[in-house]
């Protein structure tokens, strides 16, 4: 499990972006268009990111899958 959480949201732009850690890594689609992922070279799942957030109903949440890390 990660140690340290680093969350960024830009309102302008209406993204929002997890990341679990720091090392490098690289996006890919999800099963969502709103919802991209980050995974290193070894594909582990290090981060996320959502566009559009403010789109997304509160009683409805946001489902996307990651992929296994």
């Amino acid at each position: 499990m990660a140690e340290k959480l680093k969350v960024w949201f830009d309102a302008e732009a209406d993204f929002l972006e997890v990341r679990f850690s720091d090392v490098a890594g690289y996006e890919k689609e999800t099963n969502h268009d709103a919802v991209m992922e980050r995974v290193d070279a070894q594909g582990h799942v290090v981060g996320f990111s959502i566009m559009g957030v403010s789109q997304f109903k509160k009683s409805k949440p946001l489902e996307a899958d990651l992929a296994s890390s």
